[in-house]
């Protein structure tokens, strides 16, 4: 399995800072070829599902994956996401934590991934290549001109 962790302080408060990196429809805009899913009208929280839909059109698959954990942040308190990947390809766990900080907020990502068929001497280039890409991501979202 592919371990990779990736922290982040920023000057947005953790609340904002939370909001952003729970928004999983604007992840899509830092992750090439890929388009996320959230189903309409449902409130965030534990049983949301999503899927990220990496591919060009028929050529893809589909990365469907699961709130398990959804403590925001509060009075103080880390906000604490944990995510389950479901996937046919992609299977693994995601947890993302917001600390408060004394300038802003510290953004803790962790991510573990096994790709199907990828043999495990192939982790530590997934390793390298995911944390290249998720701190892109994660870059992107908190720094991000602030959106209603």
């Amino acid at each position: 399995m592919a371990v990779f962790r990736i922290e982040r302080f920023s000057p947005l408060p953790a609340a904002e800072s939370w909001r952003r990196v729970t928004d999983w429809e604007r992840h899509a805009a830092h992750l090439p070829l890929t388009r996320i899913s959230v189903p309409p009208g449902i409130p965030a929280g534990i049983g949301t599902v999503f899927v990220a839909r990496t591919g060009v059109g028929p050529l893809g698959f589909d990365d469907p994956m699961e709130v398990v954990r959804w403590a925001p942040p509060a009075a103080g308190r880390a906000g604490l996401c944990r995510l389950e990947k479901r996937g046919s390809v992609v299977l693994g766990r995601a947890s993302i934590d917001v600390y408060p900080a004394e300038c802003g907020s510290h953004v803790v990502w962790v991510e573990e991934l096994r790709v199907r068929l990828l043999p495990h001497w192939g982790d530590a280039l997934l390793s390298g290549a995911g944390r290249r890409i998720f701190r892109r991501v994660l870059d992107g979202l908190l720094d991000d001109p602030v959106r209603p």
